[in-house]
C-alpha cells in the first residue's frame, strides 16, 4: 500500500506554543488625604428652643425624593436588560468557537511521481485514489501539526488533493473524509517506509484518516497561481495555511478560501460537486 508524506514534511516537527505574557497589572495605591473636620454650626432654634418646622420637613422630603429616584433607575435598568439581546463580547486573547456540526475544509499533499523510501515507492496520485474501490487510509504523516489537523477532521469534511514535489505542484482534485482518525499502524511496522520506534500500539503517536475520491479537476490550480493571488492586497488567500507553512502536508482551508478556489474552478469549466 503506498505511503503518502510530503517530501519536505518534517519528521519530528513540534508546533511552537505561543508565549504568554508574564506581566500582571500593577496595583496603584492612591494616597488619601485626611479631611480636616469642621464642626457644623449650631442649629437655629425658635424662640421656644425648638427647630423650625421648615428644617424638620427638609430631611423627610429629601428622603422621599431619593426613594423615588432609586425606584425610577431600577425600572429603567430592568427595561434595558430586557431589550438588550447582544451576545457577550469575547475576552481579549481568546478565540470564538467554530459552529458545531459545520463542514470543515482541508488541503492534503501527495507525491505523484515515483520516489523510493526504504525500498518502497511512496508515490500516490489523484488517479491512484480514483482507482480505489474502498476508503483509502491517508497514512505516513510524521509531523505533529499535520497530525493534529488529521485528528481535527470530521466525517463529511472535504479536502483538496494536492500534487506535491513534482514538475507542476497543483490542486488537482477533491476528496471526502469518510472515517475519522485512528492509530497509524504503519508507524509500528519496521518494514514500512515511515516506521517510528518511539511510537507503540499501546501509546500510538501518529494518526490516519480514511478518504474517498470525489472528482478530478480538468484544469488544476497551480502553486504559482496560489502564490500570485496571495500577493494581492486583502486577497482571500492572504492567510492560507498551506502557503504560510509550506512544509505541512495536511493544512486547514478556511470557508472563504474554499469558496474562492471553488469559484475559480467553476470559472475554468469544472463542475464542482459539494
Amino acid at each position: 500500500m503506498p505511503k503518502r508524506k510530503a517530501k519536505n514534511d518534517t519528521i519530528e516537527g513540534d508546533v511552537e506554543t505561543p508565549r504568554r505574557s508574564s506581566r500582571t497589572p500593577s496595583k496603584q495605591v492612591k494616597a488619601q488625604s485626611t479631611p480636616t473636620e469642621v464642626s457644623p454650626p449650631p442649629a437655629k432654634k425658635s424662640k421656644k428652643g425648638k427647630s423650625s418646622k421648615t428644617e424638620a420637613k427638609e430631611p423627610k422630603e429629601a428622603e422621599d425624593l431619593d426613594l423615588k429616584k432609586d425606584k425610577k433607575e431600577a425600572k429603567n435598568e430592568k427595561a434595558s436588560k430586557e431589550k438588550d439581546t447582544t451576545p457577550p463580547a469575547v475576552e481579549d486573547g481568546s478565540k470564538a468557537k467554530a459552529p458545531s456540526g459545520g463542514r470543515q475544509y482541508w488541503l492534503m499533499k501527495a507525491e505523484p511521481e515515483p520516489r523510493m523510501e526504504k525500498g518502497h515507492d511512496i508515490s500516490f496520485s489523484i488517479d491512484d485514489l480514483a482507482a480505489k474501490s474502498e476508503p483509502e487510509p491517508w497514512d505516513g504523516i510524521r509531523n505533529f501539526a499535520a497530525r493534529n489537523n488529521l485528528r481535527a477532521m470530521k466525517k463529511g469534511d472535504l479536502a483538496f488533493f494536492y500534487h506535491s514535489s513534482c514538475k507542476v505542484p497543483a490542486i488537482v482534485g477533491i476528496m471526502e473524509i469518510v472515517k475519522e482518525h485512528s492509530p497509524d499502524l504503519s508507524a509500528h511496522d519496521s518494514s514500512k517506509p515511515y516506521y517510528d520506534p518511539k511510537s507503540s500500539p499501546d501509546d500510538p503517536k501518529w494518526s490516519v484518516v480514511h478518504v474517498v475520491f470525489r472528482q478530478k479537476l480538468d484544469t488544476p490550480i497551480t502553486l504559482k497561481e496560489l502564490k500570485d493571488w496571495r500577493a494581492e492586497k486583502s486577497h482571500p488567500l492572504q492567510n492560507m495555511q498551506m502557503l504560510a507553512q509550506s512544509r505541512m502536508s495536511v493544512s486547514k482551508v478556511s470557508a472563504a478560501e474554499w469558496e474562492f478556489l471553488v469559484g475559480q474552478m467553476k470559472d475554468r469549466g469544472d463542475v464542482i460537486q459539494q
